[in-house]
C-alpha cells in the first residue's frame, strides 16, 4: 500500500516516536553528567595524592639519653680583700702631717718611716729635758761625793753625825732628780718619736688617706691602710642549704668578673652564724697573692662537692606548661611522643633528670615547641651524653 506523505499519522504514533526521543536525550545527558563526574572525581583525587605527596617530613635534632659524671658545686660571691687589712694613724699627740714618704701600692718594712708630723715644738722640749738630766746628773755626783767625805772624816770628829747625815739626805735626793729627768726625758723622746708614723709589719700600702699640711688626730681617719704579709683571701656568701657542704681546706676556683683566668684557693674559715635576714653566711677562701688580685674586686667562686652519675639533657630539650615539665622524644616510628620528666638541678653543660627518660631514648634537642604529638619527623642525632 502507497504512503502518501501529505497523509497525516495517526495521534498515537506521534507520541510514541516523541517518547522514544526523550528517553534517548535524557539517557545521554545522564551518560554526561556521570562522565563529568568521574572525570572530576578523578582529578581531586589525583590532585589530593600529588599534595599529600609534596608535605615535607620535618627534620629535627635528637641527643641520646645516657648518664654523665655531673659535678655538684657549691658557689661563693663575694669579694677580695685583705687578710689583715690594719688601719695606720697617729699614736701621739695631734699635728699637722710635714711628711709623706710612701705611696699606695708601696711594699713595705716593718718600722719603715711613712709619714712625719711637725716637731717644731718637740724637738726643743726634748733638748731642754736632756740638759736638765745632765745638771741633775752632775748635782748627784757632787752631792755623792760630799757625803763620802763627809763619811771619811766623820770618825776624827771633823764633822758632826748630823752633818754627815744631811750630806747622806742630799745625796739621795739628788739621785731621785736624776731618776725623775730621766723619766720627763724618755717621756719627751716617745712622744717625738709618735711623731713619726711608721709601719707596723711588712707588707703593701692599701690605700694612703693623708695628704702634706692635713691635722692628723689621734682617733681620727686612718692615714694609711696596709695588708700585712701581702695575703689576700676571698670573703663571700654562701647560702644557708650548701653550708654542711663545705669543708676547711676544699680546693675553690676563683674567677675575677670579666675574666677567665681562673685562681686556686682553699677554704679557710666557715662562718660561725647565719644572718637571719638573708639567710647567708660568710666563709673566708685563702689565696696566693696576685698582683691581679687586688683588695675590693668582685669575685665568683666555685667549690665541687661531690660527682655523681646523673642523666643530662641540654636546657633547649626542657618544656614547660600546666601540666609541668616536659620533653618530646622520637619513637620507633619516628613519631613524636610526649615524656613527662622530673628535673633534678642545673649543669654546666644543660639540665639533669631525676626521672622520665633514660636508656637509649632519643630525645628532641631544640625547637620543641614546633612539633605536635604523633606527628611525623626525620630524627638527625647531634650528640650522645657521655656515659
Amino acid at each position: 500500500m502507497t504512503v502518501n506523505p501529505n497523509e497525516q499519522l495517526p495521534i498515537g504514533v506521534i507520541d510514541a516516536q516523541e517518547k522514544n526521543w526523550l528517553w534517548i536525550r535524557a539517557a545521554l545527558i545522564a551518560a554526561v553528567v556521570v562522565f563529568v563526574a568521574v572525570l572530576a572525581w578523578r582529578l581531586t583525587h589525583a590532585l589530593g595524592v600529588k599534595q599529600v605527596a609534596q608535605v615535607p617530613v620535618p627534620t629535627v635534632t635528637v641527643t641520646q639519653v645516657g648518664v654523665s659524671a655531673v659535678p655538684t658545686t657549691v658557689s661563693i660571691i663575694g669579694t677580695i680583700s685583705a687578710r689583715y687589712d690594719t688601719p695606720i694613724g697617729v699614736e701621739g699627740d695631734a699635728g699637722r702631717v710635714a711628711a709623706i714618704y710612701v705611696e699606695a701600692g708601696d711594699q713595705v718594712k716593718r718600722g719603715q718611716l711613712l709619714a712625719r708630723l711637725n716637731v717644731s715644738v718637740l724637738q726643743p722640749q726634748v733638748a731642754n729635758l736632756e740638759a736638765a738630766l745632765e745638771q741633775s746628773r752632775a748635782e748627784a755626783e757632787l752631792a755623792d761625793a760630799e757625803y763620802h767625805r763627809a763619811e771619811a772624816v766623820g770618825a776624827s770628829g771633823a764633822l758632826s753625825a748630823e752633818e754627815t747625815q744631811r750630806r747622806k739626805s742630799a745625796g739621795a735626793t739628788a739621785a731621785a732628780k736624776v731618776k725623775v729627768a730621766a723619766a720627763q726625758l724618755a717621756e719627751a723622746q716617745a712622744r717625738l718619736a709618735r711623731a713619726d708614723v711608721r709601719a707596723p709589719a711588712d707588707g703593701l700600702i692599701l690605700t694612703r688617706n693623708v695628704e702634706v699640711g692635713q691635722t692628723a688626730t689621734p682617733g681620727g681617719d686612718a692615714l694609711f691602710r696596709l695588708s700585712e704579709g701581702n695575703e689576700v683571701e676571698l670573703r663571700g656568701q654562701v647560702a644557708e642549704q650548701d653550708l654542711p657542704l663545705l669543708k676547711v681546706g676544699q680546693v675553690v676556683s676563683v674567677r675575677l668578673t670579666g675574666t677567665s683566668q681562673v685562681y686556686e684557693g682553699h677554704v679557710r674559715l666557715l662562718p660561725a652564724v647565719i644572718d637571719p635576714q638573708t639567710r647567708l653566711g660568710m666563709a673566708r677562701v685563702t689565696l696566693t697573692p696576685d698582683r691581679n688580685l687586688r683588695p675590693g674586686a668582685f669575685a665568683r667562686a666555685e667549690v665541687v662537692v661531690s660527682n655523681a652519675e646523673r642523666v643530662l639533657l641540654p636546657q633547649t630539650a626542657i618544656m614547660n606548661d600546666d601540666k609541668g615539665s616536659y620533653v618530646l622524644i622520637v619513637n620507633g616510628q619516628n613519631k613524636v611522643e610526649r615524656r613527662s620528666v622530673r628535673v633534678s638541678g642545673m649543669a654546666q653543660d644543660g639540665v639533669t633528670i631525676s626521672e622520665g627518660v633514660g636508656g637509649k631514648d632519643q630525645v628532641v634537642a631544640t625547637a620543641g615547641a614546633f612539633l605536635q604529638e604523633g606527628e611525623l619527623v626525620k630524627p638527625v642525632l647531634k650528640e650522645s651524653s657521655r656515659s
